[in-house]
């Protein structure tokens, strides 16, 4: 189910991107689960290493494809930073995103950026927010629609 977007960004490049992923990991300071739909290429991956980068993550952010969930942790500036990112590409639905305990990475001031998050959207939590990534006018182009 698409939610109603607010507000929507045209990336010409990967600077683009970047600036934006800066501008949602303020918004995900202090917590939140952060939902992102899109084909694949949409720039799914290039956007979560840019809000781990606005949240101060040092460490090299890599696709979960394999693995379901990355976990990072790191003090910055004196704070616990947990941000998980998920890519539920490979569960075949809610059930099996139930069995594997995704539940249990929401909440707490914990940070979750969920890739194909429309596999698994009615586990989310209610306060979710959302972006909606597309291919633009030329390859490198994308539009991102975002609920908040």
């Amino acid at each position: 189910m698409v939610k109603e977007v607010r507000r929507r960004f045209t990336l010409k490049n990967e600077k683009g991107t970047e600036s934006l992923g800066l501008e949602i990991a303020k918004c995900l300071k202090g917590g939140g689960t952060l939902a992102l739909i899109g084909d694949l290429g949409a720039g799914k991956t290039t956007l979560t290493k840019y809000i781990a980068k606005g949240l101060g993550i040092s460490k090299m952010i890599t696709s979960p494809t394999f693995t379901i969930v990355n976990e990072y942790h790191e003090v910055v500036d004196g704070e616990q930073i947990d941000f998980y990112h998920v890519d539920a590409y490979r569960l075949e639905d809610e059930e099996a995103a139930f069995y594997i305990g995704l539940e249990e990475y929401f909440g707490d001031g914990n940070i979750c950026v969920i890739e194909w998050a429309d596999i698994v959207e009615g586990i989310l939590p209610e306060d979710t927010k959302y972006v909606y990534l597309e291919q633009g006018e030329d390859e490198e182009e994308r539009i991102a629609n975002c609920t908040f």
